[in-house]
C-alpha cells in the first residue's frame, strides 16, 4: 500500500469552460475561484504618489522656484524692475554669464573643474578688439579670438588627460598664464576704436530681443540637446559617474574629457568677443572672478561638484539668478556686499540639498 505524504496546501485556479447561457449558479461557481492571496491583492488599492516640481523640472526644480521667489519680490519691491530698458539691461548682463556657465557645466559633469574660463575671455576680447584696431576684418577677427580661446582649452584637456595634473591645478595654472598674457600683449591698456558694427553684434536686437539674449538661448538649447539626446552627451554623464567603468564600457574617456574642457574655452572665446563687443573695447582685466560666478551658476542650477549630475538649462537657470539678485541689489540701492553673502548662502543651501539628496538615495537603494 503506498505511504501518504502529506504536503502543505498550495494555491490553486480551477479552471472550467464557461457554460452555455442560461446554466445554473451552480455551473457558474465552477469559474475560477479568486484564493485568499489574490483576493487581498485585488482588495490592496495602489498607492497614490503625489507629483511634485522635482518631478516635472528635475534637479532644476530648486532653482526656479528660487528664480520665481526673486522675480515676483523685485517686482513688488521696485516699479522699474519690469520695464522695457531694465529688462534688456538684465539679458545682456546675463547672457555672457549663461554662455560660460553652460562651457562649465560640461566640465563639472566630467567631475572636473575650468579656473582658466575668466582669463581666456579677457584674452580673446582684448585680441579681437587689437585685431580690428590694426585693420582686420571683423569676422576674421571674432574667428581668430575664439580660437585663440579653444585652443587654450585643448591645452587644458592635454593636461588633464596626458600629463595627467588634477584638473584644479591644470586650469589654476591656465589662468595665470591667459591673464599674463593679455596683460603683456595689451601693455595692460584697454584697446578702444573698435568699429561701430562690431559694437552692433552685442548691442542690437532684432524684434525687440537683445542680440544678446537670442545667442544665449541658442547655445543654452545646443547644448541641452547635446546632453540628453546624443550619444556624446551620455559619454560625458558616464565619464563623470565613473571613468573606469566608462572606459571598459568603450567610451573614448580621454577624446570626450578634452572635448568638454575644449567646449569650455570655445564659449570662453565667444564670451570674451561678446563683452567686447558690449563694451566697444578690448579690456585686460574683463573676466576677473567670471570662473567663479560661472561655477557658482552650475550648482545653484542642480549640478553637483561630483560629476554626473545637471543640465544646460540648469546652469542658465543658476545664471539668471545671480543677474536678476544683482540687478535687484542696484535698483533697491542694497550694499553689493550683502548681494555676495546671499549668493555665497545660495551656494551652500544648493550643495546642503544635493549632499541630502544623494544620502537619501544611497540609503533606500
Amino acid at each position: 500500500m503506498p505511504k501518504l505524504i502529506w504536503r502543505e496546501p498550495i494555491e490553486t485556479t480551477t479552471i472550467t469552460n464557461r457554460p452555455p447561457s442560461g446554466a445554473t449558479d451552480e455551473a457558474a461557481a465552477l469559474e475560477t475561484v479568486p484564493q485568499p492571496r489574490q483576493a487581498a491583492e485585488a482588495k490592496a488599492e495602489p498607492k497614490r504618489r503625489v507629483i511634485t516640481l522635482g518631478d516635472i523640472a528635475g534637479r532644476e526644480s530648486g532653482g526656479l522656484v528660487v528664480l520665481l521667489v526673486a522675480i515676483g519680490a523685485l517686482t513688488l519691491a521696485s516699479d522699474e524692475f519690469l520695464t522695457g530698458n531694465n529688462l534688456a539691461n538684465l539679458a545682456r548682463q546675463v547672457a555672457i554669464f549663461g554662455i560660460i556657465a553652460v562651457g562649465q557645466l560640461l566640465v563639472i559633469l566630467t567631475a572636473g573643474i575650468d579656473l582658466s574660463v575668466g582669463s581666456i575671455l579677457g584674452l580673446s576680447g582684448a585680441s579681437t578688439a587689437q585685431f580690428l584696431v590694426a585693420g582686420m576684418p571683423i569676422l576674421p577677427s571674432i574667428l581668430l579670438g575664439v580660437a585663440i580661446g579653444t585652443v587654450l582649452g585643448i591645452v587644458n584637456g592635454l593636461l588633464v588627460t596626458r600629463a595627467l595634473l588634477p584638473p584644479f591645478i591644470a586650469t589654476l595654472g591656465m589662468l595665470g598664464i591667459a591673464r599674463g598674457l593679455v596683460l603683456v600683449t595689451t601693455d595692460a591698456q584697454t584697446i578702444q576704436g573698435v568699429p561701430d558694427a562690431f559694437q552692433v553684434i552685442a548691442n542690437g536686437t532684432i524684434l525687440g530681443i537683445p542680440n544678446l539674449l537670442i545667442i544665449a538661448a541658442a547655445i543654452t538649447a545646443v547644448m541641452w540637446f547635446v546632453l540628453a539626446r546624443t550619444v556624446f552627451g551620455r559619454y560625458i554623464y558616464a565619464v563623470g559617474s565613473n571613468p573606469e567603468s566608462a572606459r571598459l564600457a568603450g567610451v573614448p574617456v580621454r577624446m570626450v574629457t578634452i572635448s568638454v574642457y575644449m567646449i569650455s574655452g570655445l564659449l570662453a572665446g565667444l564670451g570674451g568677443v561678446l563683452l567686447a563687443s558690449r563694451l566697444g573695447a578690448g579690456i585686460p582685466t574683463a573676466g576677473t572672478g567670471f570662473e567663479l560666478n560661472a561655477i557658482a551658476a552650475c550648482v545653484i542650477g542642480g549640478a553637483s561638484l561630483f560629476g554626473a549630475k545637471g543640465s544646460a538649462i540648469g546652469a542658465a537657470t543658476g545664471a539668471l539668478i545671480m543677474g536678476v539678485l544683482n540687478n535687484g541689489g542696484n535698483l533697491l540701492a542694497i550694499n553689493a556686499f550683502y548681494l555676495q553673502i546671499a549668493i555665497g548662502v545660495l551656494i551652500l543651501v544648493a550643495v546642503g540639498f544635493d549632499q541630502l539628496n544623494t544620502r537619501r538615495s544611497a540609503a533606500s537603494g
